[in-house]
């Protein structure tokens, strides 16, 4: 306990006092050419240096100021990752506000309602699109004084702004009074919210976490220490900035390690993106690393069956030796031999290919990463580690690092952060990195926070003897089977879907007798998976289709041989549609929605039971 209070009293003592705003002062006049954010571009990259982007953020806080935001007041934002998402976010927080990027895939109600709470008195939309999502509540928000749009202002409105004008009067203001600007963003004090972040939900209103500079640069801190993280490094911007991994990782990171932020506009496009940035860290949920491996063995499929095999060759080094650099265990010459010469003949080649030659630091969170997953890019020499944490708690408060990690495992607790396991088997945590509490809820924050300042998860973990942990699952989505066994349904669908086919999976059997499973398709890897054998259609002719029927029950057979006998699906169903998060069975960041699955297709898992 001394030695985990002292690290905390050391990253409190580098940190004391600082807030976002000096340090990108500092980073600008440290590193004023540095590329800052870098937009796509017809032939390449649009660029803005560290000092142009602090120029930019001091005339959109002037420009926020003339328009009425005072201190304290929220700036809500809504677009796609750009540079001037950031910008307005920095510029709100320089001119003493907050601010509070919104999940682009809200409906118009989840908007009023985040809206409303946060008290949000502007709104930063994209475009039209942005647009119609808000309009139909616009006049349920009093406090909304301004809506300033990148893209097709209405004209005739004074309710609406461009963003062009907003600049043009940010900068006639900067001019006019520089001393004023420079007062607001000084006024700002290191235990001011500098941003508050939603919750997706899987059930209910959205809930709102504020979060202070302290707690995100303690994160910085932390993860840095942990990780040792590149100064100066590339990397991509493409998770939503209402996501806390993203918001850490590509807004307030950067800004201590003068990093190269480049944005990705469209996943469809993160691929090429890859190619063009090779980034030196990036981080992905896990169903990104999914769907890359399944791209990617879409295309090694297709290869003779010689070079298939040389590939499995170097691929079983690859995993030997990324096994072998555990924590605990040794990489023998053998096996360092072994890989060094599949990663000059092949697997430097591949990791080329997809834009990860460069790659530092390789991770991933928010949900569970399967473990087939996880071998696979081990396979390539990469190494994608598990750290874990919640809005909550400013994102990872626990985490595998290059140099010390656990396959498997969501790591250890980061540098100055508690960590225990309740009796009841929950995760609990008590650091800097903790919110004070859910804004508006005070007893949300009292079911979140004990007296003692400890932090309850929700989730149900262990931990090892050297001090890695776990995540079993979610303490309420256990399942209780009507004989009384707790059975995490997590485990079931990490393995159902380590079979490329499977896209999604979810587990259900709480007080049933036994479970059963409802499963779509993978929508990147299905088509060209039918068409090697000759099968066309759409996803639901290929979910109906016998060989594919076939393919998914074996798939669902090698996952019971992995598991105790009240754990094994005894039934199943392969559904013809894909899940998102627009369909609604998926949360923003891409988790379950269980209760609207269970709800949507009650009749599907229905007749599983009696059918």
């Amino acid at each position: 306990m001394a030695g985990v209070l002292g690290v905390r009293a050391e990253i409190d003592e580098l940190i004391a006092g600082r807030t976002i705003c000096e340090q990108l002062r500092e980073t600008a006049e440290r590193h004023p050419a540095a590329p800052a954010y870098s937009d796509p571009a017809e032939g390449g990259w649009v660029t803005l240096t560290y000092a142009e982007a602090r120029r930019r953020v001091l005339e959109i806080a002037a420009g926020f100021a003339a328009i009425g935001l005072r201190p304290g007041e929220t700036v809500a934002l809504m677009m796609i990752n750009r540079s001037e998402h950031v910008l307005a976010d920095l510029g709100a927080v320089h001119a003493g506000g907050i601010g509070c990027t919104i999940y682009s895939t809200f409906a118009a109600e989840q908007i009023a309602f985040v809206a409303a709470d946060v008290g949000a008195v502007c709104a930063v939309l994209g475009g039209p699109a942005e647009l119609a999502r808000w309009e139909p509540v616009l006049d349920r928000l009093p406090t909304l004084r301004k809506v300033v749009l990148l893209e097709g202002a209405p004209a005739g409105d004074d309710r609406f702004m461009s963003w062009e004008d907003l600049l043009a009067l940010g900068r006639d203001a900067l001019a006019a009074d520089p001393d004023a600007a420079e007062a607001r963003w000084r006024a700002v004090r290191a235990e001011d919210v500098v941003t508050v972040l939603y919750t997706s939900g899987t059930t209910g209103n959205p809930k709102g976490v504020p979060l202070t500079h302290h707690n995100v640069l303690y994160e910085v801190a932390a993860t840095d220490r942990m990780a040792t993280l590149p100064d100066g490094g590339t990397q991509i911007s493409y998770l939503t900035y209402a996501h806390i991994a993203e918001r850490v990782l590509s807004l307030y990171l950067p800004l201590v390690k003068a990093s190269h932020v480049h944005f990705c506009t469209d996943l469809a496009e993160l691929g090429a993106a890859l190619g063009q940035v090779r980034p030196m860290m990036f981080f992905g949920v896990p169903r990104v690393w999914e769907k890359m491996m399944a791209r990617l063995l879409a295309v090694l499929s297709a290869q003779p069956e010689e070079r298939q095999e040389a590939v499995r060759r170097a691929m079983a080094a690859g995993v030997a030796y990324v096994e072998g650099g555990q924590h605990g265990h040794t990489v023998t010459p053998e096996v360092r031999a072994a890989y060094e010469r599949a990663d000059a003949e092949l697997l430097a080649g591949v990791r080329a290919l997809i834009g990860f030659d460069r790659a530092q630091w390789t991770a991933t969170g928010a949900a569970p990463l399967p473990g087939e997953v996880q071998r696979f890019y081990a396979g390539l020499g990469l190494k994608v580690i598990d750290v874990y944490g919640m809005t909550e708690t400013t994102g990872a408060f626990t985490g595998n690092g290059p140099g010390c990690y656990r396959l498997g495992t969501v790591g250890r607790a980061e540098p100055g952060v508690e960590v225990r396991i309740a009796e009841d088997g929950e995760i609990l945590t008590r650091s800097p990195l903790n919110t004070r509490g859910y804004l508006n809820r005070p007893d949300g924050t009292a079911a979140l926070i004990d007296d003692d300042g400890w932090l309850h998860t929700g989730d149900i973990g262990t931990v090892d003897d050297d001090g890695f942990y776990r995540v079993v699952d979610r303490k309420k989505e256990l399942i209780i089977t009507s004989g009384g066994e707790n059975i995490s349904p997590a485990a079931i669908e990490n393995l159902l879907k380590e079979h490329p086919l499977v896209g999604q999976a979810l587990a259900y059997g709480d007080n049933r007798p036994y479970p059963v499973a409802v499963l779509t398709l993978d929508p990147d890897v299905a088509p060209g998976w039918a068409r090697a054998r000759g099968i066309e259609g759409d996803l639901a002719g290929l979910a109906a289709h016998p060989d594919v029927l076939k393919e998914v029950e074996g798939a669902v057979a090698a996952a019971n041989e992995r598991l105790a006998r009240v754990q094994q699906v005894k039934r199943w169903a392969l559904l013809g549609t894909e899940w998102t998060a627009e369909s609604e069975e998926l949360t923003p960041s891409l988790k379950l929605k269980r209760r609207v699955i269970h709800a949507k297709y009650a009749a599907v898992i229905e007749r599983l039971y009696t059918g």
